[in-house]
């Protein structure tokens, strides 16, 4: 069973990890904190999971009495209690940092010591009484623990100042941390608040603001201009424009109207909008979006968890080496020299938190999940992010993902006794049970053609539906065939091929070609910028796969510059074509829309799905949806990705190897504790302030 909670009043790193690792030391209990998000994820396996969650509860309380669990919500906040606990410390330490300068000339050596301790108080209680309290429930090395440890050896042997500067530049850089993580966080806060949690339900007479929950597909409701659209839904009357910058990034403005179909999360204009609801609460598009953000930001990236092994082994082997500086020079060069290396091993010690690199690679994915968000493309989690910027191989569908998925009936040909208008009435009706934008197109041009006579499903019988072929079904008594070449070759039906821009439907009614129906369709606009841009990234291994024919993928392909079309493909064809690539070592990425789609976006390196015309079975099936439907949003993607996956290496090395060269001059006396300090808190900020460049487009 799994459980979610906020912890609130953390505010370590390192710490947030040795909590984990704590938790996860109590039997049929996984445990991951986020601790940008302050999120603790549990999965407990136990007969009595009650038992162990009150067991979970009192580990946290022993590692740290100030750390609360409480109960997760929605949003990512921090409390009026907390904003009001950080403008104090800003108080004091801005009075603290003042009455050290002016400490520093204090003529009167004693006067001058009692300051100091003063001021050793002022800024440090917080972190003495927390270091005591570890120590009581047996939590030492903690990073409390080393600063204090670190800041009083400086006392001890004379150097009151940077006893002083150590707790107080530490304490800045904590705020600012927070500051900056908090940012971060208001990010993904300003997604969230995308989803209205109310609307407003019209019985035919009055209306009523209800909760999303109460509300059914088929119900109505009125949208009021300012108000955001609640629900998926198809307006029934009115005219107004909507802003769904929210959803696509995108801040152009769209005109709607009574027949159109509207996204949940866009703010309606000008007037006010009586809507009918197509989609409840849980599979609204608003619903989905703010379900994959919450995920994504819980999904750790393989780099994330490296860092949080690594950082295990990095602060045991520094504490010992600051042993080793403070206890085995002086047995050979005379203890006369003890207090040198003590002094160089307590700047070992303010070094040794892992802080910098426990949180700052986390916070840049985390940062680029909500850069992503606000650019229209909702990611699955850190790991595709990682996946995205190795990929050096790209598939693209066709129908609805390159081109506009739009068709429109452009030829009908009958063949022999049969009539144009007869053979798309016998075309409509088998189609009529399909959700293929294909049949689509049909049965809408049939409805348009016969002036309003509609299609009576009692005569379709025995309907089967060829995936990637077409249907077989008995209309008006006959058995009939609609599809591609294949169906009708294998039914044995002898025709002829035809050779034709865009999609051939061919029809044989009682074992007898009918005639062919030609659909086109348009490519997108967008189409050609995605594939230069890919180009551009240098990735050459670019395909289009269709199940439609040789003749239009050629001409798709060669129009948008594409090498390798693949045609008359079956589901399971794309999936084997994926297939090959990844065997030979490449990262792919397959870009689909369709139900037929998913095996192909389920199975690629990285599924890339329409999430407008898209289906929700795609959606489900990939691991980022471009709301916009717009490919050119592929190469931005795997751009920005690239981006994320080179901060966050920008933070590990820089972290590591600033801290390196730092233990290394401390060690042969080249550097004091004020580099210790910049190891410590500076390094931790600059890598914080690295990782929120991932948040920018």
């Amino acid at each position: 069973m799994e459980y979610k909670f906020k912890l609130l009043k953390i505010h370590c790193a390192g710490c947030a990890l040795a909590l984990e690792q704590k938790i996860n030391e109590i039997p049929d209990v996984v445990a991951e904190i986020n601790f940008v998000t302050k999120l603790i994820k549990l999965n407990i396996t136990s007969d009595c999971p009650a038992e162990t969650l009150t067991e979970v509860k009192k580990t946290i309380s022993k590692f740290d009495h100030q750390i609360e669990i409480a109960d997760y919500v929605d949003t990512v906040e921090i409390s009026e209690k907390e904003r009001k606990s950080r403008e104090k410390n800003i108080i004091k330490l801005s009075v603290a940092f003042v009455l050290l300068i002016v400490n520093f000339f204090m003529p009167v050596f004693w006067i001058q010591i009692c300051i100091y301790v003063f001021l050793y108080l002022l800024v440090s209680y917080r972190v003495l009484f927390s270091a005591a309290r570890n120590i009581l429930h047996g939590k030492i090395f903690d990073e409390t623990f080393l600063m204090v440890i670190a800041s009083i050896g400086a006392f001890v042997i004379g150097e009151y100042t940077e006893a002083v500067a150590v707790m107080l530049l530490y304490s800045v850089g904590e705020i600012l941390e927070d500051v900056a993580v908090g940012k971060s966080r208001k990010t993904i806060e300003s997604l969230l608040e995308i989803k209205q949690p109310y609307a407003n339900y019209f019985d035919g007479e009055s209306e009523t603001k209800v909760s999303l929950g109460e509300l059914s597909v088929g119900d109505l409701i009125r949208i009021k201009p300012g108000e955001r659209v609640p629900l998926d839904c198809e307006i029934i009357e009115g005219t107004s424009y909507l802003d769904m910058s929210a959803l696509t990034g995108e801040t152009k403005e769209v005109i709607v109207k009574a027949g159109d179909h509207i996204l949940s999360g866009s703010i309606n204009g000008s007037s006010a909008l009586l809507c009918k609801v197509e989609k409840c609460e849980k599979e609204s598009t608003v619903s989905r979006i703010v379900d994959m953000v919450q995920k994504a930001s819980e999904t750790k990236a393989k780099t994330e968890k490296f860092i949080s092994r690594f950082s295990r082994i990095y602060t045991p082997v520094v504490i010992a080496l600051a042993v080793i500086i403070a206890f085995i020079p002086p047995i050979f060069s005379g203890y006369s020299n003890f207090s040198t290396y003590a002094y160089r091993a307590l700047c070992f010690l303010v070094v040794s938190c892992p802080c910098a690199l426990v949180i700052s690679v986390p916070l840049t994915y985390f940062a680029s999940i909500g850069s992503f968000a606000r650019a229209g493309i909702m990611v699955k989690g850190a790991n595709f992010i990682e996946a995205l910027a190795k990929t050096n191989a790209v598939v693209f569908d066709k129908t609805g993902t390159l081109t506009k998925g739009n068709f429109e009936v452009a030829e009908i040909v009958p063949i022999g006794e049969h009539t144009k208008e007869e053979l798309l009435e016998t075309a409509a009706y088998a189609e009529s049970f399909s959700n293929h934008r294909i049949a689509k197109s049909i049965v809408e041009s049939y409805l348009e053609q016969s002036e309003g006579k509609q299609i009576n499903q009692a005569w379709i019988n025995d309907y089967t539906e060829f995936a990637g072929k077409g249907i077989k079904a008995s209309i008006f008594m006959q058995e009939t065939l609609i599809g591609n070449a294949k169906l009708l070759k294998e039914y044995g039906v002898k025709f002829y091929e035809v050779n034709r821009t865009g999609t051939v439907l061919y029809v044989a009614v009682s074992g007898k070609f009918a005639g062919y129906i030609v659909i086109e369709d348009k490519i997108k606009e967008d189409s050609l910028n995605a594939i230069r841009n890919l180009k551009a990234l240098k990735i050459t291994d670019i395909s289009l796969c269709t199940g439609d024919t040789e003749n239009v993928a050629t001409t798709v392909s060669s129009k948008l510059g594409i090498k390798k079309p693949y045609f008359g493909l079956l589901p399971e064809d794309k999936v084997a074509i994926i297939t090959e690539k990844t065997s030979s070592g490449k990262t792919v990425a397959f870009v689909g829309d369709g139900i037929n789609d998913a095996p192909s976006l389920a199975s690629a390196s990285v599924g890339i799905s329409m999430g407008n015309l898209g289906s929700d079975i795609a959606v489900e099936a990939s691991d980022l949806v471009l709301m916009t439907d717009e490919p050119s949003k592929v190469a931005y993607a795997i751009k920005k990705a690239k981006r994320t996956k080179r901060i966050a290496l920008q933070n590990i090395i820089g972290s590591i190897g600033i801290k390196v060269a730092i233990l290394i001059l401390i060690a042969f006396g080249f550097s004091g504790m004020w580099l210790a300090v910049f190891a410590d808190v500076g390094v931790n900020l600059l890598a914080v302030l690295n990782s929120l460049r991932a948040m920018l487009k």
